[in-house]
């Protein structure tokens, strides 16, 4: 299969067109070959200051958004982040037990909207299988809508099954712009949830819940997310 061009930013095409406007228009009211060049050597100069700013910007939003972080976690993380980003936007969230129940990590609800979510921690592209698993947990858990949440991207057949089912991908930018969305302080960085969600402590022996770090009169525990159910404690 051919592999496909990649579509040039509509700024660089503009931006292109203006430095051939700005050559041919200064040497057609001058004259002057000389005076075309400091002109278009003047807009070449102008032309690498926008794109050094447009890339120190796009690197301090991903600094803000914490995307290296998040790419350190593992699923459980992921998922446990995902869970307070959508509190801090105002969701019921319910993290499904055992982590990916009936094919959904995460069900959130707002104003008597709910979605199935899958949230897939991957360094590759996402596949079929995630488009498919969320779209049986959408059934299953009566949601009005699926979703599925990635730090990376997906597979044409991954988007292609997703349309047809009506199903939301959220890629790796898509994440980074809802992350950088909110406000300073409002959702736990994703450096927090690592340090208080450490692999060792994902579940509970005793039901499968979440551990959740909490703090007591004697110092920091990990307690069940299941309590008071579930009254099982670890060290932390």
């Amino acid at each position: 299969m051919a592999r496909r061009k990649k579509k040039q930013d509509p700024l660089d095409v503009l931006m292109q067109l203006g430095l051939l406007a700005a050559f041919f228009g200064t040497f057609f009211i001058s004259k002057s070959f000389i005076a075309s060049i400091v002109v278009l050597l003047v807009c070449i100069g102008a032309w690498f200051a926008i794109l050094l700013a447009r890339k120190m910007a796009a690197d301090e939003k991903l600094r803000k958004s914490g995307i290296a972080d998040i790419d350190r976690m593992d699923g459980f993380q992921f998922e446990q982040y995902l869970g307070q980003l959508f509190k801090a936007r105002g969701y019921k969230v319910q993290v499904t037990q055992a982590s990916g129940d009936f094919g959904a990590d995460l069900v959130i609800e707002k104003e008597g909207r709910k979605v199935a979510i899958q949230a897939k921690r991957y360094s590759g592209n996402v596949g079929l299988k995630a488009v498919q698993e969320v779209a049986a947990a959408k059934a299953h858990y009566q949601a009005s809508e699926a979703w599925v949440i990635t730090n990376s991207a997906y597979t044409e057949q991954a988007k292609q099954l997703a349309s047809s089912n009506e199903i939301k991908l959220f890629s790796r930018n898509d994440l980074v712009e809802m992350i950088v969305q909110m406000n300073p302080g409002s959702v736990p960085s994703a450096r927090q949830v690592i340090a208080e969600h450490p692999a060792e402590a994902k579940l509970c022996e005793r039901c499968g819940k979440s551990m959740v770090l909490r703090k007591g009169p004697k110092g920091p525990f990990y307690g069940c997310s299941g309590y008071p159910r579930c009254r099982n404690i670890r060290k932390a």
